[in-house]
C-alpha cells in the first residue's frame, strides 16, 4: 500500500528482550516495504517509562499504536504477519 500519508507509530515494549527486538524489526520491515520515508517509529520501553504506558493504557507488550493518520489503532503481537498488521492498522483495502 503506497501512500502520501505520514504515519506516526508508537511501539511499546517491555525491556530489551529478543521479543521486543523481533517486534521492532518486523515492524520496521513492514514500514520500509509499505511506506518508506513516510513514517516515524517511536519505541517506548514501558519499564523505563511506566507513566507513558499508564497514560496510553498499555496492558501488554509489544503493543503498537498507530496515531496518524487517524483513526488511532492498536495492535498487540510480534508483527510477523504483514497482512494482519496492515489490517489491524486499518490499511488494507
Amino acid at each position: 500500500m503506497k501512500s502520501d500519508s505520514r504515519y506516526l507509530l508508537k511501539l511499546f515494549v517491555a525491556g530489551n528482550t529478543s521479543r521486543s527486538e523481533l517486534a521492532a524489526a518486523n515492524l520496521r520491515r513492514i514500514c520500509e516495504d509499505e511506506f518508506p520515508g513516510c513514517y516515524e517509529l517511536v519505541i517506548i520501553d514501558v519499564l523505563r517509562h511506566p507513566d507513558i504506558a499508564e497514560e496510553k493504557k498499555i496492558l501488554a507488550a509489544p503493543t503498537l499504536i498507530k496515531e496518524l493518520p487517524l483513526p488511532v489503532r492498536r495492535i498487540v503481537g510480534d508483527f510477523s504477519d504483514k497482512e494482519k498488521v496492515l489490517a489491524g492498522m486499518g490499511l488494507l483495502s
